[in-house]
């Protein structure tokens, strides 16, 4: 079977969760690491594994950021990486899979689903040190799950008039992975 390493500079982690009540706030990781086993004509021998570093955060606001990434959130300097690791592949149809694994957020681990679509496979150019070294396999995956952020020790809050809190309790966590297949 084919062993794949995901490219960081084209893979990413995105999270989206409500914010006072009335819109989405999105934040963003680069740099997602991680390798992978997959044949696109078998999916479901697949393995995976990605390691996101949480100082890589990004939500387009520092002050927030840095409210994010104290132990308020996300604590990153006592828990600096997320993590998964699958257990489990259902292949839905040649191109979806549900991607069942651990998913470890401040220490804390729980089974979580991802729904997986396969986006595709291609020989690309693959440019090191400015000299193409390719052509190279790429394959390209999107995902999402949905967690309760509360399981995972992330409960900072604050009340809202009418019952109404600052964070909502449901975060989406979308994966983005570009890997290459390893020579």
């Amino acid at each position: 079977m084919a062993k794949w390493t995901f490219e960081p500079g084209h893979s990413s982690a995105e999270f989206c969760v409500k914010h006072m009540m009335v819109t989405w706030l999105r934040g963003f990781f680069n740099n997602v690491q991680g390798s992978l086993e997959f044949d696109p004509e078998n999916p479901g021998m697949t393995s995976v594994e990605m390691t996101i570093t949480v100082k890589n955060f990004w939500s387009g606001d520092k002050m927030r950021d840095d409210h994010l990434l104290s132990e308020d959130f996300l604590d990153a300097k006592s828990h600096p990486t997320i993590t998964f690791k699958n257990t489990k592949i259902d292949v839905v149809s040649k191109h979806e899979s549900k991607v069942t694994g651990n998913l470890t957020i401040r220490g804390v681990t729980k089974q979580v689903a991802l729904d997986m679509k396969y986006v595709g496979k291609w020989n690309t150019p693959f440019w090191e040190d400015g000299v193409d070294k390719g052509p190279i396999s790429r394959v390209g995956f999107h995902g999402i799950t949905r967690i309760n952020r509360h399981e995972f020790g992330v409960s900072w809050n604050g009340d809202l008039e009418k019952g109404g809190i600052v964070v909502g309790n449901e975060v989406f966590i979308i994966i983005d992975i570009e890997a290459l297949e390893q020579q």
